[in-house]
């Protein structure tokens, strides 16, 4: 007899495709039968060990986050209820150009220092790997949700370069390349950039072209955090598609936003972009996050000439009174290149997070609020945030547009990715809420998308980008990565006041056919693992 037996549930398949009633039944980690209502009274109806009555529920596959930053979080927090209480069943990892594979002694300690702000030091975490493969067989020994990997190309050059910024020999690019080629072997599903992150911003895109080549002979696509999302954006995305065009190489665009005062309503620009791109031949996706505020560390607002080097050159100028004001004059004047070419608007920057818990007065206000009540000027406040937590702060930036937020989502290549930063004390609502909130709030409340066009930019698309022939889908055959959700009452709990809140209207989700939420609460049951890419 099998395991499981849903009973009565409406099945929406991932596919876009209608919904319909019907019991499904799991056995050995797959959906081994689906009896549809349809097939009549005189049908006998399957057994099992064990029934659920899913009466009232829609039982969906469960949800593909394509951009996710629980790199650490994974092995940190087994719980991890942030993403399985979301009926998340697959993050997408190593995003942004910036992770902790492939490393050795010494990237792997400015990598970690890097990313403090996304991941937290990593003090508590034991770094046994250094390779793509000796990460993703950690993975394996038991996680909350299934994960796949992009090997992050910052990483990869600081490997093979350092953090200078200079172009690479040709030695240097044989390297990279080699190292792009290993990670790919050992399973990674395709290459993140971040061009507005040191130091992979550094790479020229004859650099990039050449490691987007090597990434799709093995079959992976290449996911850029792209060179600006605020002045110089639609050329950004357009240098995007035509080096990945010279590459041969499937595109994912990572939190595809059309931000700041400069874009406010150009959403349609960019769509137009990518239309005209896809009608061409080209293999184009995208994620987004369904909030205006963007996350990011504060660090990662200064020119990149002021990164130069790596974290403790960071320090170094930043504690120079001559280089801060040098500074600061980008950031403020001209617009520096870490924050997309704006010039900077401190009431737009709120602190999110501090690695030094004694620095949380700084939380949950912007720079400018900060500023105005020690009476100093909002860098000087910025600066000495910055030295004092060695880089660490986290913050929101809010310069999002509902109106491209919307018309974005509504695109036929759009994903969900909630771009989630699990670290600080006041994270962005959208590390909890992602999933919940476009079911709950866009498609139940707006209208902005149907429920079934919904479920599948949340699951059989990324599946199909990831090239996963057997997830993403309620099918017979496909694995029981699952959700079941109350489509009147699911609802984000996190908020900007309270973003650690769990949602509801989520009572159960299942990977590979094992419960890791059952009534709403999360079960003990660690059923993840790495998710490798798949031979051509």
């Amino acid at each position: 007899m099998e395991e499981l037996v849903i009973r009565d549930a409406d099945v929406v398949d991932g596919s876009g495709a209608d919904a319909y009633r019907a019991d499904v039944v799991v056995d050995g980690g797959r959906i081994v039968s689906i009896v549809k209502e349809a097939a009549g009274a005189g049908c006998q109806r399957p057994r099992a060990r064990r029934e659920l009555d899913a009466e009232g529920l829609v039982l969906a596959p469960g949800f593909i986050d394509m951009h996710a930053h629980s790199d650490l979080a994974l092995l940190r927090d087994p719980d991890h209820s942030a993403k399985a209480a979301q009926g998340v069943t697959l993050e997408v990892i190593g995003q942004d150009g910036l992770s902790y594979a492939p490393v050795d002694d010494r990237t792997l300690g400015e990598v970690r220092s890097a990313i403090a702000g996304w991941n937290g030091s990593g003090d508590d975490i034991e770094f046994d790997w250094r390779s793509v493969g000796e990460y993703l067989d950690r993975l394996d020994r038991g996680i909350a949700v299934n994960a796949a990997y992009l090997i992050p190309q910052g990483t990869v050059r600081a490997l093979a370069v350092g953090w200078d910024d200079r172009d690479a020999t040709d030695a240097e690019l044989e390297r990279m390349r080699r190292l792009v080629a290993e990670g790919m072997e050992q399973g990674a599903v395709g290459m993140s950039s971040g061009l507005t992150y040191t130091p992979g911003m550094y790479a020229k895109d004859a650099e990039l072209t050449e490691l987007c080549r090597v990434v799709a002979s093995y079959g992976g696509y290449y996911c850029p955090h792209h060179r600006s999302y605020g002045a110089g954006a639609l050329r950004a995305y357009e240098e995007m598609v035509e080096l990945t065009r010279e590459a041969d190489c499937p595109l994912h665009l990572a939190h595809a936003t059309m931000n700041f005062g400069v874009n406010k309503g150009k959403a349609p620009e960019l769509l137009t972009l990518l239309d005209g791109a896809l009608a061409a031949g080209a293999d184009i996706t995208l994620d987004t996050y369904p909030y205006t505020p963007g996350c990011t560390t504060l660090v990662a607002m200064l020119p990149s000439w002021a990164s130069e080097g790596g974290p403790e050159q960071i320090m170094r100028r930043l504690a120079d009174d001559e280089t801060a004001e040098r500074i600061r004059h980008h950031i403020e004047e001209i617009g520096s290149d870490g924050c997309h070419g704006v010039p900077m608007e401190w009431d737009t920057i709120e602190i999110s997070g501090t690695g030094d818990p004694a620095l949380g007065e700084y939380v949950g206000r912007t720079v400018a609020e900060s500023a105005r009540l020690r009476g100093e000027t909002p860098w000087t406040t910025a600066r000495r945030l910055l030295l004092a937590d060695r880089l660490a702060p986290t913050i929101l930036q809010h310069v999002g547009h509902e109106e491209n937020v919307r018309a974005i989502m509504r695109h036929r290549v759009h994903t969900g990715g909630s771009d989630g930063i699990l670290q600080g004390t006041k994270p962005h609502p959208r590390a909890y809420g992602t999933f919940p909130h476009y079911l709950g709030h866009y498609v139940r409340e707006l209208g902005v998308l149907s429920l079934e066009e919904c479920v599948a930019h949340l699951t059989s698309r990324p599946a199909a980008r990831l090239r996963l022939p057997d997830r993403g889908l309620v099918r017979e055959g496909h694995r029981a990565d699952l959700v079941l959700f109350d489509p009147a009452t699911v609802a984000a709990g996190s908020t900007y006041d309270n973003p650690r809140v769990l949602p509801t209207g989520i009572p159960y989700v299942l990977v590979d056919g094992r419960f890791v939420m059952a009534d709403g609460r999360r079960t003990d049951v660690l059923a993840g693992r790495s998710v490798r890419r798949s031979p051509r």
